[in-house]
């Protein structure tokens, strides 16, 4: 893994850590009727169908970051769009990315309504599967959670197709997807511990700054070749 793969990678698990909290917005209902939904057994059981429907959703992400990625590669080539184009991409989802995390505006939520289309497609099949009684059924509920319209993830996305590599774009949304899983795996008195720590003023605030700043320099990266 090249050293700016590894930087993405850092920057995209935390998104989806930071981001969370808007995850569990969107997704805290279906968390709650998911648990309704899965069979009166050990906790431990439980947990597992839980890790078994984060799997399904992290690979919806991951194959969604890999077409996304592999199609930025395309766009590149077949039709002569520099890199610059897609790296400026990158770094200003980066910087609407910060604003989001410090709370400061929320425009990446206008890119919810367009999945919302896509979802209602989708949802019917979701639904089909419960009650989540078996493996599969969790894995492919999962598969089907992963579309569920989401500013974030569609950012994130976006990001993924700056990448211009399909390899690049699975892992970057892999992260993201990571990033949002101890939110989606917490209960009780962890679930409004981490919930604490993470609407912080001071922990939002400073990973907002630092998000920025590597916004601004990922756009600085694009802007060089240009203007040196």
């Amino acid at each position: 893994m090249s050293t700016e793969l590894a930087a993405n990678f850092f920057v995209a698990l935390s998104i989806g850590f930071l981001g969370s909290s808007h995850c569990l917005v969107m997704c805290g209902g279906i968390v709650s009727a998911l648990q309704l939904s899965m069979p009166q057994v050990s906790v431990l059981q439980q947990l597992k169908l839980q890790f078994i429907l984060s799997l399904g959703r992290l690979t919806t992400y991951g194959l969604l970051g890999a077409l996304t990625g592999a199609f930025g590669a395309a766009v590149l080539v077949k039709l002569g769009i520099s890199l610059f184009w897609l790296k400026l991409l990158a770094g200003v989802l980066l910087l609407l990315m910060a604003f989001y995390v410090a709370r400061l505006w929320f425009a990446l939520t206008v890119l919810e309504k367009l999945g919302s289309a896509l979802w209602r497609k989708i949802q019917p099949v979701a639904k089909a599967l419960l009650p989540l009684d078996s493996g599969s059924k969790a894995l492919g509920y999962g598969l089907c959670w992963g579309f569920l319209p989401c500013g974030l993830v569609y950012s994130s996305l976006g990001w993924s197709l700056a990448s211009g590599s399909a390899y690049e774009g699975a892992v970057l949304m892999l992260a993201f997807g990571l990033g949002t899983l101890p939110a989606m795996l917490a209960v009780g008195s962890f679930a409004r511990q981490l919930s604490q720590f993470k609407n912080n003023t001071l922990i939002r605030a400073g990973a907002a700054v630092l998000l920025a700043l590597y916004a601004l320099y990922t756009i600085a990266l694009a802007l060089a070749p240009r203007l040196f």
